[in-house]
């Protein structure tokens, strides 16, 4: 059972119903129809921070979420997608703490990045570390060699802590590559049938760059990537936030790719009542890519957006986005912020706070997400029009944990009992059944209060009018009989 192209669900392991024993099941009772593009569970593995994204290992399920086996049964009804954190593996994984007990002895050494692999010494040059697209302060950690006594510097791209919890990996040394060939191959044994790219962009460090997303390299990178993958039967999705011509040369490159442009394109289209930018936007934009609406982390917004977006309207939106919850992630490099200091990075809060918890706001976006060309993902909290967790923020000190409440059982039930989420579940099923969109899409005229997308395979057309001025919206369909049937969303 392979990805294929219909609606697909995100959800952590744990956030429908606490593990993946009760996803499963809940899967098989309430959305067996529902997610015929498969599951993409983020992180089950065993971790030391960041919900999952500072693995420390591939071959293990974290004990808490269950097991490889509940997995593998997920697989047997739905095609299962899972992560590599490509560019980093946690402190606490067995290379690691190994890595910190010898230091240079250690077998695992040539894993990491110490910085003596870029500048004289391991001593940083300023101006090379301003060019640096930073995620966190600095891009490194010192660590103490338990042996040794003597202090190592490694790359860290990511992590909150210092030092980080998430050690970045030299994609360049033949450790590593043994390595993920060894994960690739566990995947495949466990049926697992897309693999996302975690952080893929960050995996090229080279000196007088901002090392992101370094050209050629990257492409050297992600030429042998897709050799493994294919070698195993899999699917690669590259997982990069970055600026639409990036984007575009993924798409040229035949990847996957995420569209990251469109959940803020849509926010804006909704919001201010004008389908100007986004009808440009599907003209033009590759239809090889996951569309979303929300994710794990925010609303992505610079750099994802970049040459897109009027700054000062942009403040204006994420301005109301604030005052229905949002928090916001910043970008700390000033030479990565806008012209005029722009410097939001993401929008913390869930889709449907953003578009104010209207109902009709929220089901058109929906709507027009699933008439964009691509897999059409849809987040779990999404799925049931979560409004945001503030408790959830208070406590961890997180901004993103807004989205991403865990639900447990009676809570799932009780979202499905809302209208809204009803009214959402009859639209999944509408896309996943309805085969013109397998077929040949055109974005039509419209004014600009509306957008027109149509979808057509033989004698089956389907069309969504949407009337942005009110926020409903409408799909004209060829049903079966050959008769035109007006579908109120």
């Amino acid at each position: 059972m392979g990805v294929s192209n219909q609606v697909q669900l995100i959800t952590y392991p744990d956030s429908l119903g606490g593990n993946l024993k009760t996803l499963n099941a809940l899967m098989l009772k309430y959305f067996s129809d529902l997610f015929k593009g498969g599951v993409h569970i983020l992180p089950p593995f065993p971790s030391s921070g960041d919900r999952g994204f500072a693995p420390l290992t591939y071959f293990e399920i974290e004990p808490t979420f269950g097991t490889w086996d509940d997995i593998s049964d997920l697989g047997e009804k739905f095609a299962v997608v899972v992560d590599m954190m490509v560019n980093h593996i946690s402190r606490k994984s067995v290379y690691f703490t190994d890595f910190l007990k010898q230091g240079r002895k250690s077998q695992y050494a040539d894993l990491f990045l110490t910085l003596d692999k870029f500048w004289e010494g391991g001593n940083p040059v300023q101006e090379d570390v301003d060019k640096i697209f930073l995620r966190r302060p600095l891009p490194y950690s010192t660590f103490t060699i338990e042996e040794t006594g003597e202090e190592e510097k490694v790359w860290t791209t990511f992590g909150r802590t210092d030092p980080s919890e998430q050690i970045d990996i030299d994609i360049r040394s033949e450790l590593a590559k043994q390595l993920f060939k060894n994960i690739f191959t566990h995947f495949k044994q466990q049926n697992i049938k897309m693999v996302r790219l975690d952080a893929i962009g960050f995996v090229i460090k080279k000196l007088g760059t901002n090392c992101f997303f370094v050209e050629p390299e990257i492409y050297q990178f992600l030429d042998w990537m897709i050799g493994v993958a294919n070698d195993l039967d899999m699917e690669l999705l590259p997982e990069v936030h970055a600026e639409y011509p990036i984007k575009q040369k993924l798409s040229d490159y035949g990847c996957w790719s995420y569209d990251f442009i469109l959940p803020y394109m849509l926010l804006d289209t909704i919001v201010n009542q004008s389908s100007e930018d986004i009808l440009h936007y599907l003209k033009t934009r590759s239809h090889k890519q996951i569309t979303m609406l929300d994710c794990h982390d925010g609303i992505p917004v610079i750099p994802d957006v970049e040459g897109l977006i009027d700054t000062k309207k942009a403040r204006k939106l994420i301005d109301v986005c604030v005052e229905r919850g949002a928090n916001l992630s910043l970008i700390l490099s000033d030479e990565h912020k806008a012209d005029d200091g722009f410097d939001v990075h993401q929008i913390n809060c869930t889709y449907y706070s953003a578009l104010g918890c209207d109902d009709d706001a929220y089901l058109t976006a929906r709507a027009i997400q699933f008439f964009v060309p691509g897999i059409p993902q849809v987040y779990y909290v999404g799925l049931l029009a979560g409004e945001n967790d503030d408790e959830a923020v208070e406590q961890t000190g997180e901004g993103r944990e807004v989205n991403r409440h865990n639900y447990s059982v009676e809570e799932v039930e009780a979202s499905l009992e809302k209208e809204v989420v009803q009214r959402l579940f009859k639209l999944i099923r509408f896309r996943n059944e309805y085969d013109a969109f397998n077929g040949e899409f055109k974005v039509l005229d419209a004014a600009s209060n509306e957008i027109h997308l149509t979808w057509q395979k033989g004698d089956l057309c389907c069309t969504l009018y949407v009337d942005l001025t009110t926020s409903k919206s409408v799909i004209d369909y060829v049903n079966e009989n050959g008769a035109v049937t007006h579908y109120v969303i």
